[in-house]
């Protein structure tokens, strides 16, 4: 970036980054958008020397950890419970996209169809990541989300074996058979689906092998990044074959060759290494706009973003009806949030740039699909809240509601009281004052003690929800104690391990139940 990445702008952008994340709660604008208006902001007022993003820095640093993180926290039970909708969506979708927006592009915007077919495969892959953050945050079924995620997982692999076979036939100047293109996609998508479930075994079969966190989350990191190699190597699917990895390490080698230490220090690497991934791709994606650009194929983006909604609307409102069935139904309120968050995103953009420096059409695909991603960010990214209320999918349980206020009041109740016995004893307050106050305060305390066991009483999930706060705040206050009596040498260093394996493992326990109710 610039001519290549230096440090002092790594430095630099996590700085806006931070300051962004830091921002994000008072401004209430999904993290990824904000991130994006950061970089337009930043990229038309030339606050910062030109920064590139290249497909290279995309495709090799940030896809592996991006697709990795993601794959390797899918449930395969949700997974598979879904697969028939993910697998049409990501595949059956990705072609109907395809060739909805490539017609849209060459009846509408004259361009010829080979090009509008690799217009079409660059922006037929989804990427909801802030769709999916808000889901989570607001507590949407989380079916929907598995849905919406794991076709944004599948189909970057579909959609980027779709635009390379596309791009060789459009660059050696002949036609693509169907017959011929089928075959290549299958060797492509399925050969990459294999190396990454065998590479996914190999390294969990390597993690029973020792135990410690630090190498073993190398090892997961060398299979991320080493599948996505080995992939381009031997001319399959790299997306897919990281996807392959990232999934069976996280279903199978996580829970079968990893300690509950070790898997703790995994998910906290993979979780860091996504969250700084994503505030860059996103920053970047805004830095890249150029306005006068945009200005210049005004025309053209409108005809594409129009195929775009039309493609998916078709996608969505055309396969969902057939794929739900009444044990596993898709709400018409569902297939909204699917249509409106299939949004697009940097797997896009790297598609675009990677076409070659001498290609006839570079620019206007290049800006065409800028543009496009820039629409799905800000529109249906920014109003997807918005969406969400206005169909009252808001899963806000009004005894939680409630739960929350005498908790923070009781909170708020206790620390008062406790300020009012530092009065007393810094002789702040007389005794018969400190007496009268205290009563009042122990009278209010009562109350809202009462008040929270009837909720207690009445909803399980609340009950629920405490014990596990309450055992996590124990297990980690055990875990505090435990560094400092190591740390005083009242503990060697081998029982120190097995006790804080001990709590890892009860944690995780913690963690994998609440899971399993939700």
């Amino acid at each position: 970036m610039n001519d290549h990445l230096n440090i002092d702008m790594v430095v630099l952008l996590l700085m806006i980054s931070a300051a962004v994340s830091m921002m994000v709660p008072s401004l209430k604008v999904p993290y990824p958008i904000a991130l994006v208006i950061a970089g337009l902001v930043i990229g038309l007022f030339q606050l910062l020397p030109g920064v590139q993003m290249t497909p290279d820095i995309i495709m090799m640093v940030f896809l592996p950890a991006l697709l990795f993180e993601a794959s390797w926290n899918i449930p395969i039970k949700s997974l598979n419970r879904d697969k028939l909708s993910i697998t049409v969506l990501a595949t059956i979708g990705v072609f109907i996209t395809t060739l909805i927006v490539a017609s849209f592009l060459h009846f509408l915007g004259g361009i010829d169809m080979p090009n509008a077919l690799l217009f079409g495969a660059m922006t037929a892959a989804t990427d909801p990541i802030s769709v999916v953050a808000l889901f989570r945050k607001i507590g949407i079924e989380k079916r929907l989300t598995m849905i919406l995620e794991g076709e944004s997982l599948f189909n970057d692999g579909t959609a980027v074996v779709l635009f390379k076979i596309l791009l060789a036939a459009a660059i050696a100047g002949r036609s693509l058979y169907l017959v011929e293109g089928a075959t290549q996609f299958l060797f492509v998508a399925v050969g990459g689906s294999i190396l990454g479930i065998l590479i996914g075994l190999i390294s969990s079969y390597i993690t029973r092998l020792f135990d410690d966190p630090l190498p073993e989350t190398m090892l997961t990191m060398i299979s991320a990044y080493g599948a996505f190699l080995f992939a381009e190597h031997l001319k399959v699917s790299p997306v897919l074959a990281v996807v392959g990895a990232g999934i069976v390490l996280g279903n199978f080698g996580s829970r079968t060759s990893m300690s509950a230490s070790t898997r703790l220090a995994v998910n906290s690497f993979w979780e860091y290494a996504a969250f700084i991934c994503n505030s860059f791709v996103f920053l970047l994606i805004g830095l890249q706009i150029k306005i006068p650009l945009l200005q210049k194929y005004w025309s053209l983006i409108l005809i594409a973003i129009a195929g775009i909604l039309v493609a998916r609307l078709v996608v969505v409102y055309g396969l969902c009806p057939l794929l739900r069935s009444k044990a596993l139904p898709i709400p018409f309120a569902w297939m909204h949030l699917l249509f409106w968050g299939g949004l697009r995103g940097a797997l896009c953009m790297a598609m675009a740039l990677s076409l070659p420096l001498d290609y006839p059409a570079r620019e206007p695909l290049i800006v065409t699909c800028f543009g496009v991603v820039l629409f799905t960010l800000l529109v249906p990214g920014a109003s997807m809240e918005w969406l969400v209320k206005a169909l009252n999918m808001v899963r806000k349980d009004e005894r939680l509601v409630e739960y929350s206020r005498i908790h923070t009041n009781l909170l708020l109740e206790h620390n008062a009281l406790s300020e009012l016995k530092k009065q007393v004893s810094g002789l702040q307050l007389s005794n018969v004052n400190f007496a009268e106050q205290q009563n009042e305060a122990q009278q209010r305390i009562d109350q809202l003690e009462r008040e929270l066991d009837h909720l207690h009483l009445e909803n399980k999930d609340i009950k629920d929800a405490q014990l596990k706060d309450s055992l996590l705040l124990i297990l980690n206050k055990q875990k505090d104690k435990l560094k400092v009596f190591a740390d005083e040498e009242l503990l060697d260093e081998e029982a120190t391990s097995k006790l804080r394996a001990h709590i890892d493992a009860r944690i995780a326990n913690v963690l994998a139940l609440s899971e399993d109710e939700h």
